[in-house]
């Protein structure tokens, strides 16, 4: 997909005609984002959103994100835990201590 964002006004009120009128090419809208499918009628929305509107009109191509291959498993379970925790306030670092869970410092150091 395509990752659209909009810096400006103008920029945003620009995509936001642009996801309108081709609602077929848009995946996904929200303010001033939007997901265009990964074609090359996507590529021209995206192109001539950055044509008319230079450096505020930021283009990207995402890749869909798969937990399974991308996050060890200690990671996600971590993530399901700190979730369904009793005390909705209590901050992770707190929460992992003393259990068999990665700490914060260890998952900020580590690249995906």
């Amino acid at each position: 997909m395509l990752l659209v964002i909009a810096y400006s006004r103008e920029a945003r009120q620009t995509l936001r005609n642009v996801c309108r009128a081709h609602g077929d090419t848009v995946v996904r809208q929200a303010g001033r984002v939007a997901l265009l499918a990964e074609t090359e009628f996507g590529a021209f929305q995206a192109l001539r959103l950055r044509a008319k509107h230079g450096v505020q009109i930021q283009v990207e191509r995402t890749e869909p994100f798969n937990e399974f291959e991308a996050v060890r498993e200690d990671v996600r379970e971590a993530a399901r835990a700190y979730e369904a925790r009793d005390e909705p306030a209590t901050p992770y670092t707190a929460f992992a201590s003393g259990r068999d869970l990665p700490s914060e410092a260890e998952m900020r150091d580590r690249e995906l």
